[in-house]
């Protein structure tokens, strides 16, 4: 009885428990929100609806599950961050209450958020999110709508690794009601490349709000690598140099990583996605870090290689050159009306010329063997984010410009390159006639690294327990 009485207290409460504060007060606004379903509700065909699911939730270990990442286009059309929900975005006014969207969240339940955190409800997504017609998970398989009336579903791919579970308001129940609603026995890949059209279309250009959260990310996370250029040592771990970009993104209020960092010394840079990050000693060898936070839902990707003793050898210096050599050509490009794929031409023209020059390789053609992936691709609310690579640069877009040679051990060259990768990553915005480089703030010439090199770090003079 105590402890009904306990939650039924908690539960009487939780409208004035449920805002938080000493909250960041630079997220996006529900006006962006809103204005977002707009524009994507203009790109819709005449008579036709488009159902958003939430993303599911992962299992970590056993009963733990890894901290929750929203779907980007589900946050990016209502703001909502929560798992077990689903958007509807209708192109004409539905019933007699003409509503255009209907928004469907968990419910609040006291037991469970002492538990796992507060829920925005019906209530909380009306004054948070700007929706007007909002119900619980629970109401959607009893929700009047006749699918088979609309002459268009609009649909991102339906995840199938979904758990069973009897809960009626969770994702599971969500996608079962909607596939028999709709009639849904196989995913139609006209209705989800139509989702993906539209909303590539309107993410790979960035709205001045937008603009803002992508400067700061990518601005603190080119603090955390200058930061490491100055801690580094030949004795210090990748998990160490690691740990002082994690610590400097939480510093500036980043929730995280946007990403899996890439932080690889010597023949671990070699590897293109090295997430191991386990090597005790970095020793005298070159330390690629391809690592950008994720603040407020938008993801940096910075990339910069760096001698961990302070001085490039001369064959490092060579290898680096050309790739920062690419990047420079590769800039001129950056403008609108510029084919996305003339940039990737040009980075393996550049690199080709390099490695023919220094006796790497003879044919260009086999450029590919040292440089195997492509030079830029989109960035924003996911690090790999949606756009168009068939078409021309237009202003605000955000690309990376990233070329890289990578040189492992038992190469067909001569052993003195082997073991020798090389990356630099910078974040471009695309203007009218030329660029801005976002993540100009972290030095990408070897001169200007060995200078950073030998200032001092807040972190050398940090001192922990023996253990």
């Amino acid at each position: 009885m105590k402890q009904f009485l306990c939650l039924l207290v908690f539960a009487l409460t939780m409208p004035f428990a449920h805002s938080q504060e000493n909250l960041p007060t630079d997220y996006l606004e529900k006006e962006f929100h809103h204005g977002r379903r707009e524009a994507f509700r203009a790109l819709m065909p005449a008579n036709s609806v488009a159902v958003i699911f939430s993303y599911p939730e992962r299992v970590f270990s056993r009963d733990v599950d890894y901290n929750y990442h929203a779907n980007p286009d589900m946050y990016y059309l209502s703001g909502h961050k929560e798992p077990d929900a689903v958007l509807l975005i209708f192109k004409e006014a539905q019933g007699t209450e003409k509503y255009n969207e209907v928004l469907f969240v968990r419910e609040r339940n006291a037991a469970y958020e002492m538990w796992t955190g507060r829920r925005l409800g019906i209530e909380g997504a009306k004054s948070k999110l700007g929706f007007t017609t909002v119900y619980n998970g629970k109401d959607f398989n009893g929700f009047a709508i006749d699918f088979a009336k609309f002459d268009k579903i609009i649909y991102d791919k339906i995840p199938t690794d979904v758990a069973e579970n009897n809960n009626p308001d969770n994702l599971y129940a969500l996608l079962k009601s909607f596939k028999s609603k709709a009639g849904i026995t196989q995913v139609n890949e006209t209705s989800t490349d139509l989702f993906h059209k539209i909303t590539s279309s309107l993410r790979e250009i960035k709205t001045p709000e937008e603009l803002v959260l992508m400067r700061k990310t990518v601005k603190l996370s080119c603090v955390a690598h200058n930061e490491v250029m100055k801690a580094v040592g030949p004795d210090m771990s990748e998990n160490e140099a690691d740990g002082i970009h994690a610590y400097i993104h939480k510093h500036y209020g980043a929730e995280g990583e946007g990403y899996g960092p890439i932080v690889g010394a010597g023949a671990n840079g070699c590897i293109l996605h090295y997430w191991e990050n386990n090597a005790t000693k970095i020793d005298n060898q070159l330390l690629l870090m391809d690592v950008g936070s994720e603040y407020h839902g938008y993801s940096a990707d910075v990339t910069r290689t760096i001698p961990a003793n302070g001085k490039f050898t001369e064959e490092q210096k060579a290898i680096y050159q050309i790739v920062y050599d690419a990047q420079e050509e590769v800039f001129k490009l950056c403008k609108e009306g510029t084919p996305i794929q003339d940039l990737n031409k040009k980075a393996k023209e550049v690199i080709a010329a390099g490695l023919i020059k220094l006796g790497i390789i003879t044919d260009p053609k086999d450029a590919r063997i040292y440089y195997p992936h492509g030079c830029s691709h989109f960035l924003g609310l996911d690090v790999h984010d949606k756009g168009n690579y068939m078409g021309n640069l237009k202003e605000n877009m955000i690309l990376t410009v990233e070329p890289g040679i990578y040189i492992p051990a038992n190469s067909k060259c001569d052993k003195k390159w082997w073991n020798i990768g090389v990356r630099i990553e910078d974040d471009i915005l695309m203007l009218k006639d030329s660029y801005e480089n976002l993540s100009a703030d972290s030095p990408r010439k070897w001169q200007d690294i060995e200078a950073l090199a030998k200032q001092k770090s807040t972190f050398n003079d940090m001192k922990f327990p023996k253990i």
